[in-house]
């Protein structure tokens, strides 16, 4: 083949899209992914060059955990200069933890890495497999006049919509448009032509790409609720080798005022666990300061994670614990935004 010709590298972890049929028993199992143009023959008709690799074996998504990520870094770290672009194909279930995952562990990214799957296996009639899987390819192997990628960073395409991964949360178990992305625009949308919104899109870096490999899981989620006892709250801020929290409160970052909450919290600041809140609501952003009950969680350490999602702030706290930065450093970097996960307000 011409060395002109674009190369993209497809990425199989596991999840329905990789799964057929048993013709025997009816079951569903995965299927060899280096077999893909047997199942998708229209990938020839693209004019790329594709490689696939696959883990062995493939995990089903509800399994995947750091040590998948870190797996993800080293296949696509490893073959950085031989391709233009890579496709991760990947459960629905948890696969926007994965995008914001790599967002953060795939530094000076300018190549697209492209997650997507399906709800429907490829090897069934009315799968949405082929689309996504086909599209995808083309987005990672989109480049512009000036020969450069379209889409240099981490992103989930599915249904019609290329949204930023580490913006993205899956809402639908049923729906062919399974992922939202609330508070940051498409990057693309897709219908007979791919329209590429190229002002959301982050600018190519000409950095070389720094990969990273170490995560820290000792992170919690503690959603609040009506009735939540002071018996719970105590139990998972005292966890043995805590680092951080993140807190999904009401509305716009609102949470009870009781005396044993606040000082719970403060206790748990004091020891430098890192608090991070956010908002349970699907849009919008974290306003500590516009009602009473949030500025009280200011004054107890607790630092605003603005409009990310949860899957945003929990990878980038093990993200950076993993870096084994203080506390200090850590909230810093909760306030900044290291892959477009976040939006600032202008003051700040």
């Amino acid at each position: 083949m011409s060395e002109n010709i674009t190369s993209v590298l497809i990425i199989y972890t596991g999840g329905t899209i990789g799964m057929v049929e048993n013709s025997q028993t009816g079951s569903l199992e995965p299927f060899n992914f280096h077999h893909l143009l047997d199942k998708v023959p229209e990938l020839r008709q693209l004019g790329f060059s594709i490689s696939t690799v696959q883990f062995e074996p493939p995990i089903d998504s509800s399994e995947i955990e750091p040590d998948s990520w870190v797996k993800l870094v080293h296949i696509i770290a490893d073959n950085y200069d031989l391709f233009d672009g890579f496709v991760v194909l990947h459960g629905t279930d948890t696969m926007a933890y994965t995008a914001s995952a790599l967002s953060f562990m795939l530094e000076n990214l300018n190549k697209p890495v492209i997650l997507t799957g399906s709800q429907l296996p490829i090897g069934m009639l009315r799968t949405d497999g082929k689309e996504n899987l086909i599209t995808a390819i083309e987005i990672a192997a989109a480049k512009n006049a000036h020969g450069e990628p379209l889409v240099p960073e981490v992103c989930i395409f599915f249904g019609n919509h290329l949204l930023r991964g580490n913006r993205t949360t899956k809402i639908s178990a049923e729906s062919f448009n399974a992922f939202v992305s609330t508070n940051y625009p498409p990057l693309a949308q897709v219908g007979v032509h791919i329209h590429y919104d190229e002002n959301q899109i982050a600018r190519v870096t000409r950095k070389p790409l720094r990969p990273h490999y170490l995560m820290n899981t000792n992170i919690v989620v503690l959603k609040l609720f009506p009735g939540i006892s002071e018996q719970t709250v105590r139990s998972i801020l005292n966890i043995p080798g805590l680092k951080g929290v993140v807190l999904e409160t009401f509305g716009s970052g609102n949470a009870p005022v009781k005396e044993w909450f606040l000082n719970l919290l403060k206790e748990a600041v004091d020891k430098g666990i890192v608090i991070v809140n956010v908002s349970q609501c699907m849009g919008g952003t974290v306003q500590m300061s516009r009602y009473g009950t949030g500025s009280k969680l200011e004054n107890a350490g607790v630092v605003s994670g603005y409009d990310s999602t949860t899957e945003a702030v929990l990878t980038k706290l093990m993200f950076l614990f993993g870096h084994k930065y203080p506390s200090k450093v850590v909230k810093e970097n909760m306030n900044c935004s290291l892959s477009g996960e976040i939006t600032l307000p202008l003051h700040n």
